[in-house]
């Protein structure tokens, strides 16, 4: 990655962008890395690593120098003591976790709810649960807050338009609770958060084409990355792979709309079959890849050949290298891979086809909280000097 040289306060901006960027995507690195990763010699990485010091984003280490001859480059990380809060509520429970700069989740909080709640109860039980936290806080530096909402969201100004699971149309989200926590608030679709998660820490690592397709308790979602940057539209509501129509069936989605991915492949119809209440992702993929009954070996073919169907149209239209199945969606493909591969390959264009590597997604339960913090991120990332002011 090249960075420029100059003396403005717009190119110091961008400089000391790339050179955390680096370091928050690709873990430490000794400065002699950096000066090759950039193309910039030893004296402007020196000055720009000692600006992000000074920032308290960064700290330098002496590197592990057995074997090596001469004296070794300093390895630069970044600090995990500066973190993000993220925020994921769901139709079951509202979860909030403290994610570090390094990426490691420092904690996590579930708070489960006995029936689907309002926004505003939502912005209350947050807004408590961070207020609750700030003696752990202390010592800490909070970039921002990141919510991942299953829905559509205005980006803009984090108005959830709607989230039908929830019941939540047109209710401000970022706004309130950023005056209620004292901390800046982005609101984005949950999916779209856990493709960009994939794609900086996951399965699309190293990849700059990448599709996610999530499925969970509030439906299907999908996010997409194009050139490294995530697909978003006009205002933000891009990547909605769960209504993709894929049959000619009368049964509709949370959006009431017929035939779509989300209305034939769906969680509880596998969970009825299963004969489980309710079950964590862990149990559900054991549970189903143990049942190979006629019964649920129907019913896995039948939602297989909805999946194939909507992946092979994502791949025609986005011509990805990864594709990365989160929720039930891993453990239906882990139930019959070969199938799903079958049912891609016959609906999917050759060439575009070529090379597609459709795999379960990596980050496991971590995913929506490494995406909203990566979202509360982005601000500081961008402009890494923005934290001091």
């Amino acid at each position: 990655m090249a960075i420029t040289a100059g003396t403005t306060e717009d190119v110091r901006r961008t400089n000391l962008s790339a050179i955390l960027g680096l370091l928050y995507r690709g873990g430490p690195a000794s400065r002699a890395v950096l000066c090759k990763r950039t193309g910039r010699n030893r004296s402007t990485i020196a000055s720009l690593v000692n600006d992000l010091v000074e920032l308290g984003l960064v700290a330098e280490r002496e590197p592990d120098s057995q074997g090596q001859v001469g004296r070794p480059s300093p390895v630069v990380e970044v600090r995990p003591e500066v973190t993000a809060i993220a925020v994921n509520p769901e139709i079951d429970a509202l979860t909030i976790g403290l994610v570090g700069l390094d990426g490691g989740v420092r904690r996590v909080i579930r708070h489960e709810y006995d029936r689907i709640p309002t926004a505003s109860e939502v912005l209350s039980i947050t807004a408590a649960v961070i207020a609750g936290m700030q003696v752990e806080l202390e010592g800490l530096t909070v970039a921002g807050v990141g919510v991942a909402v299953p829905g559509q969201v205005r980006t803009s100004d984090g108005v959830v338009r709607n989230a039908p699971h929830l019941d939540w149309h047109d209710e401000p989200f970022g706004e309130p609770l950023a005056a209620a926590v004292g901390y800046p608030v982005l609101v984005a679709n949950d999916a779209a958060l856990g493709a960009l998660a994939e794609h900086e820490f996951g399965a699309g690592r190293g990849h700059d084409h990448l599709v996610y397709v999530n499925g969970g308790a509030s439906g299907i979602g999908g996010g997409v990355i194009i050139a490294g940057t995530p697909l978003g539209g006009i205002a933000g509501y891009a990547g909605e792979l769960g209504h993709v129509r894929v049959s000619g069936s009368s049964v509709v989605d949370s959006a009431g709309i017929a035939g779509t991915l989300e209305a034939e492949v769906t969680r509880a119809e596998l969970l009825d079959a299963l004969g489980l209440p309710r079950a964590d992702a862990a149990a559900f993929e054991t549970a189903l890849l143990a049942d190979r009954s006629d019964r649920v070996a129907a019913i896995v073919e039948r939602q297989l050949g909805h999946l194939g169907s909507a992946l092979a149209a994502a791949i025609n239209l986005f011509n990805p290298a990864v594709i990365a199945l989160g929720g039930f969606l891993a453990a239906l493909q882990a139930y019959d891979p070969a199938g799903l591969e079958r049912v891609v390959a016959a609906a999917a264009l050759p060439p575009s086809l070529e090379g597609v590597r459709i795999t379960p997604a990596e980050l496991g339960p971590d995913l929506l909280m490494i995406g909203a913090a990566a979202l509360a991120f982005e601000p500081l990332l961008t402009d890494p000097a923005s934290l001091s002011r």
